[in-house]
């Protein structure tokens, strides 16, 4: 390694320049004593010594030299920084000799003991002082000295480099021999001129060594195999351990800490959730009771296989309405009344009265149950498939799935949902007796039977409904206004259920004016079912989508909280846990669960420290189920509606913040308008694949249609930005920076190439087509022997200087290359180059160095055409340029 690669690392190191010329540094290693007497590289050879120095230093950026002063202050006591001179004005100072090895850092000098020490050869070690020229390393060429040796000649025409003595204890066989130990990762090599390869004098190339090559494939995963098959205790305990969290957090426990606000918040949403339970069982088209089993199960099972501490797992609007989509068509396919019926099977004799004769399924047997039991058959067993297929994506390790489902595209997929169980609930506000509609279309049709029916309208259940959103909507309104007042939220929805129902049973509202209420609500569990396996081909496909949404709003949840309080949650875990969550259940008449941001904002402010918390909800759940359950058999259906629609409102307000989205991010907004619009007029599924289609589609225009501005030098500095951007930004003479901020593919390489030719002013097939046409010309009118004057005017027209001669293409924002990109590179580095322009590229990151290389884009020897950085390429680019100019004039 060379001097001038410490400059990077010691600010006060040889090599490093400032405005106003080489540091102290450099002229201590170059030039001679302050007053008279020679430089160290001979009597009174100073100018030899500066010239040495601006040959085997890396310049950072092309600044003339300029003097400093006389008056330069010496460096202070052995083993002390050294103060930064003050640049000023005047004549160039005499040389200084070299100093003792006292003057370099402390690091340098143990770095250059310890390989005194060692005394190894290699090319950290210089050679032994001797006589001849070759007693030590030439300083900026490639060759190393040794001794004996003879010194390769110069290039004809050039001078000598100059040679700087391998003294064994001197100050720069130490700092060679540091430099190359403590720097052997950057090599910087400076080209000597000789024949072809003169114009590379101009510029030092710095290139990184590259990594080891990685295992091929087949020994990846031989290793891999072996590491995981391995079986050994202490792997089965972290297997089991973090498979069941409890395990690890649960001996841990802190009661004094931790026990009380787990108790209080368990209570406070268990008191929430049992109403939103019995409610959101209609919309998932279950009884009222399989709201409470799915409350209760999700809780429980979540606490054993989940990592977030509170989030709060059960029942979702938007997961309930897909369930209940599919139960509807599911149970209108097996010939049940979308109404209410009841089947009474008997081995031998089939009674009719108040019955439905039930068709054979697809097994030809009659299914022994009602409307009811096939329902809640059906919401098991989409259940049970949602969550196989997120325990499979967990195993799979396929979590990256939800990445595709973007903030703005959930948001957009709930507020759409929200239209469409507002719709569903409506009827029930209104005491209408229609069916329920589901399907493409389903929010107009429902809507188109509401105006029908609006006659048959029943004014009890209008004037409940109406009496509900009075109360309740104030109440919550008042919850998140004061909610950093409030200990626990008003549990006004619980208060409302107790009220609505006391009213139900001493009005005798069902009797006197036909109010529909929850009727009949049994106690304790049914026993356990498997899922109807039959019906598996016929809700594979749809519980794919429910399976996705449950699981990226599960783990968007967690990490959002996670992150909040200082803790990491794990994807593939949340992906088992709320797999099981659906697994389970789905034995015990349960349907679909997932978190719920209503319900974890609730539990974490006020105060959940652990899972403890959701066990204490599920013990709530369990005390309606035995003991309290039957007592809402005269609660009104209505009332459950207005609940249900009352938790709509944070999905609906999402309709204030379009102004802001639009401002932060059009796209985004675009993203969110289709894919609510999809999910409200079409379907819910329909209109989440509408949704991440669409989102798909906009980043492949963004990458198709990509900013590539020209880029500017910024003044006193290495770098380049967008001339369209900033004022005040200098452009170097005949050379052009071109910067393309997006992957270069198929999709987008006709753009690429028309842009750049649009920034550059120049189509090589325009020039080329032109000067082609100019010289057929001139040799026509040669022939006809007139017009010579004219043609050779056209062609020197024709022939004029472009303004350029060198296109600097950044590739820093180019992630990737496919073929056609490395094709659409190379035709327009081989167009320009038929006009006299030269196409450099900079800033490649390794994966792109790898397409470039597999596909073969550098010729033999054109490899100097890859750079690290814009500003190497544009220096080359210049004293290229210069060159080529000086061996013109003397030619």
């Amino acid at each position: 390694m060379s001097l001038h690669s410490v400059s990077t690392h010691y600010p006060y190191s040889p090599g490093r320049t400032t405005r106003a010329g080489p540091s102290w540094w450099d002229r201590r290693a170059t030039g001679g004593s302050r007053g008279r007497g020679g430089s160290s590289l001979g009597p009174g050879n100073t100018r030899r010594g500066w010239a040495a120095a601006r040959s085997c230093h890396f310049v950072r950026s092309p600044r003339p030299w300029r003097p400093w002063s006389h008056t330069e202050p010496r460096p202070a006591k052995r083993g002390t920084s050294l103060p930064r001179p003050r640049p000023r004005a005047g004549p160039e100072p005499p040389g200084r000799p070299l100093g003792s090895p006292q003057l370099l850092p402390r690091r340098l000098r143990e770095a250059g003991r310890r390989a005194e020490g060692r005394g190894g050869g290699g090319p950290a070690r210089l050679a032994a002082p001797g006589p001849g020229p070759s007693a030590g390393r030439r300083l900026g060429g490639e060759a190393w000295g040794r001794a004996g040796a003879a010194e390769p000649p110069a290039a004809a025409g050039s001078r000598a480099e100059p040679v700087l003595p391998a003294a064994a204890g001197g100050p720069v066989a130490v700092l060679e021999m540091a430099a190359t130990a403590e720097f052997n990762s950057v090599r910087s090599v400076a080209e000597v001129p000789e024949g072809d390869d003169a114009k590379h004098v101009f510029h030092h190339r710095m290139f990184l060594e590259p990594q080891e090559e990685k295992r091929n494939l087949k020994a990846l995963m031989v290793k891999r195999a072996k590491e995981t098959c391995s079986c050994t205790p202490a792997k089965v305990k972290d297997c089991v351990f973090s498979f069941f969290p409890i395990l690890q957090w649960l001996p841990k426990y802190k009661l004094k800490e931790c026990l009380l606000g787990d108790l209080m918040s368990g209570v406070i949403v268990g008191v929430l959730l049992v109403p939103q339970s019995i409610a959101y069982s209609l919309l998932a088209g279950q009884e009222p009771i399989y709201g409470l089993y799915t409350s209760f199960f999700a809780g429980i099972i979540y606490s054993i296989f989940g990592t977030s501490r509170h989030i709060s797992v059960g029942i979702f609007g938007a997961l309930c309405l897909m369930v209940g989509q599919v139960v509807d068509r599911e149970v209108q396919r097996a010939g049940y009344d979308l109404e209410a019926a009841t089947v009474h099977a008997h081995t031998d004799t089939v009674t009719h009265v108040n019955t439905t004769v039930v068709p054979l399924n697809q097994t030809s047997q009659i299914l022994l149950c009602d409307k009811t039991c096939y329902a809640i058959r059906v919401g098991a067993t989409v259940t049970f498939i949602a969550g196989v297929y997120q325990v499979a994506m967990g195993f799979f390790q396929v979590g990256f799935v939800s990445v595709y489902l973007s903030d703005s595209l959930l948001s957009g997929f709930v507020t759409g949902a929200s239209f469409t169980i507002l719709t569903s609930q409506a009827k029930y506000l209104l005491g209408l007796d229609i069916p329920r509609s589901s399907g493409v279309g389903s929010v107009i049709t429902t809507w188109t039977n509401i105006f029908r029916n609006i006659h048959k309208t029943n004014i009890c259940d209008l004037i409940t409904s109406f009496l509900c959103f009075l109360v309740l909507i104030p109440t919550k309104e008042l919850n998140e206004h004061f909610k950093s007042r409030l200990k626990a939220p008003i549990p006004i929805e619980l208060a409302v259920v107790v009220a609505a129902t006391l009213a139900s049973h001493l009005g005798k509202l069902r009797e006197t004016y036909g109010s529909s209420i929850a009727g009949e609500i049994p106690t304790g569990f049914l026993p356990p079912r498997p899922p109807e396996w039959n019906l598996i081909p016929n809700v594979a496909l749809d519980a794919i989508s429910i399976a996705i949404i449950g699981f990226a709003i599960t783990v968007s949840l967690s990490e959002m909280f996670a992150k909040k309080h200082g803790y990491t949650v794990k994807a593939n875990q949340e992906m088992y846990a709320i797999g099981f969550c659906n697994i389970i259940p789905s034995f015990f008449h349960c349907f679909t669960t997932s978190a719920a941001l209503a319900k974890t904002l609730v539990k974490e402010s006020t105060g959940c420290r652990t899972q403890i918390s959701g066990i204490v909800t599920s013990l709530l759940i369990l005390i309606v189920l035995l003991v309290i359950a039957p007592l809402f058999y005269s609660l009104q259906k209505c009332v459950l509606a207005v609940i249900t629609i009352v938790n709509l409102r944070g999905a609906l307000r999402k309709f204030k913040d379009l102004p802001k989205m639009w401002h932060l991010s059009r796209v985004d907004t675009v993203i969110w308008i289709v894919t609510m619009a999809s999910s409200a007029l079409i379907s819910t599924e329909i209109g989440l694949l509408v949704g991440v289609c669409f989102s798909m589609l906009c980043v492949i225009f963004r990458t198709q249609k990509p900013e590539a501005p020209l880029l500017g030098w910024v003044a006193e500095s290495e770098t380049y930005e967008s001339l369209s951007a900033y004022k005040n930004l200098q452009t170097k003479p005949g050379v052009m920076v071109f910067r393309f901020e997006a992957p270069l593919y198929y999709i987008n390489k006709e753009c690429f190439r028309s842009t750049l030719y649009k920034q550059t002013g120049v189509n090589p097939a325009q020039v080329k087509a032109a000067k082609k046409k100019a010289a057929k010309r001139m040799l026509r009118h040669k022939e006809a022997g007139s017009g010579g004057n004219q043609t050779s005017i056209s062609l020197e027209l024709v022939s004029e200087p472009l303004g350029f001669h060198t296109i600097v293409i950044d590739c820093c924002a180019v992630q990737f290359l496919d073929t056609a990109g490395i094709r659409t590179l190379k035709e327009v580095c081989k167009d320009y180059k038929e006009i006299d322009v030269q196409v450099l590229l900079a800033q490649c990151n390794p994966s792109v160095r790898s397409s470039l290389i597999r596909g073969e884009f550098f010729k033999e020897g054109e490899d100097h055409l890859l750079f690290h950085s814009v500003h190497q390429a544009v220096d080359f680019a210049l004293g290229a340029q210069e060159h080529n100019g000086t061996c013109a004039s003397k030619n």
